[in-house]
């Protein structure tokens, strides 16, 4: 799981709870309870961090760097 970039389905709150993240993995989709040092919105695009067990990781933001320069926040990958 760790390097895999997802999807907030539901925004994170930082030290006071859990969002939700959409990732892909195994030809599929798959959600899972996503953790963040910072709040952050649905619809963010992050990047899988660390690997809690149980359908838990921890995420950051995500911007695609290849998009960076043009300006266009990247996707979920």
């Amino acid at each position: 799981m760790i390097g895999r970039i997802g999807v907030l389905l539901l925004g994170t709150r930082g030290a006071s709870g859990p969002g939700e993240v959409l990732v892909r993995v195994r030809g599929g989709s798959e959600t899972f309870l996503a953790w963040s040092s910072d709040p952050l919105p649905q619809g963010a695009s992050v990047l899988v961090i660390d690997f809690r067990g149980s359908r838990q990781v921890d995420v950051i933001e995500w911007t695609d760097p290849l998009n960076a320069s043009s300006g266009v926040a990247g996707g979920a990958g």
